[in-house]
């Protein structure tokens, strides 16, 4: 098979797509073509030893991808060969086959492109359990979502929208604002030009936003917490910006803000019950169309670097995904 592997931890630019022998199969496991695969701000890591994550070398990035089932392992009765399937992989996505868990499965639904659905798992998965279960987030409150052009940010806009909340969009600039407001998002503020608490304060008549979600970190965070009304919650979802914000305890006191950190992936095996009632819901809202996966850039499995690069450049919207054929 082909594969885009990292044999020493460093950049994607040392990277190239190699011949390899194909992955062993594993008990409960289940093989893929992959067709597609998504490209996340996790692989950007992994090949640095710097996620929480560190496979053995030689291996290939890639958390999530979707494809055709070619082999299950015995006593695997949920899926089949030929099943179309998206695939939480963790790592080893940018291949033309992976093999994993059949738990880390989730069928395609009918319609959904190979694109679509290596875009879905990980971004929808992340905003759906963080809004509903760790934001608890209720109709009619005000959600303030940073990096709202992002993938998991316009996700979050879209489910907040759908879960009836005033959604305020933050993004760098009209573009990606615009991206956010094609989502759902009520009010939008550019971070490179305005103030986000001035803001939040002057739209919401000066009490602040009842939920924040924060793929963003550093400056991000640090506005959030001035910006949140009182007895408000702030999920941490990430750290986009490279800057681990320090949290001024006094803050929290006085305000009684609620801080919330946020891993969506431990809770595969945290709560597998739960993610699984999660994206039972998510390929509902799917079907019925409440749900659209936004994909700005796609790149052959040959230019994995180019679409890190373009990840890292803060240049796209919604999701990067690599096409594999």
């Amino acid at each position: 098979m082909r594969a885009f592997l990292c044999h020493e931890y460093g950049e994607a630019e040392t990277m190239k797509v190699e011949e390899t022998a194909p992955p062993p199969m594993i008990e409960n496991g289940v093989r893929i073509a992959v067709k597609a695969s998504g490209v996340n701000f996790a692989d950007t890591l992994i090949i640095k030893g710097e996620y929480q994550v560190r496979p053995p070398f030689p291996f290939s990035p890639g958390l999530e991808a979707a494809g055709e089932v070619i082999e299950v392992a015995p006593g695997v009765s949920d899926y089949k060969v030929g099943d179309k399937v998206m695939a939480m992989t963790g790592h080893g996505g940018f291949a033309t086959e992976a093999v994993t868990d059949a738990a880390n499965l989730i069928p395609m639904p009918d319609g959904m492109a190979f694109t679509e659905a290596a875009a879905f798992p990980s971004v929808y998965g992340t905003s759906h359990i963080g809004l509903t279960e760790k934001l608890k987030l209720q109709p009619g409150e005000v959600l303030l979502v940073h990096g709202a052009a992002g993938g998991v940010g316009l996700t979050a806009v879209e489910i907040g929208k759908k879960l009836g909340a005033t959604v305020i969009a933050t993004a760098g600039g009209p573009d990606k604002l615009a991206v956010a407001k094609q989502y759902g998002a009520d009010h939008l503020i550019d971070y490179h030009k305005e103030d986000i608490r001035e803001r939040v304060k002057q739209l919401t008549d000066g009490r602040g936003a009842d939920a924040v979600y924060d793929p963003v970190g550093g400056s991000a965070f640090d506005a959030s917490l001035r910006a949140t009304a009182q007895r408000g919650r702030i999920l941490v979802v990430g750290f986009a910006s490279g800057t681990i914000p320090q949290i001024p305890a006094n803050i929290i006191l006085v305000k009684n803000i609620t801080v919330i950190g946020y891993y969506w992936g431990a809770h595969r095996k945290l709560d597998p019950a739960l993610v699984k009632r999660s994206f039972a819901e998510l390929m509902d809202w799917y079907a019925a169309g409440e749900l659209k996966p936004h994909i700005s850039h796609t790149f052959p499995l040959e230019q994995a670097a180019d679409a890190m690069a373009m990840l890292k450049s803060r240049k796209s919207t919604g999701k990067v995904v690599l096409e594999i054929v």
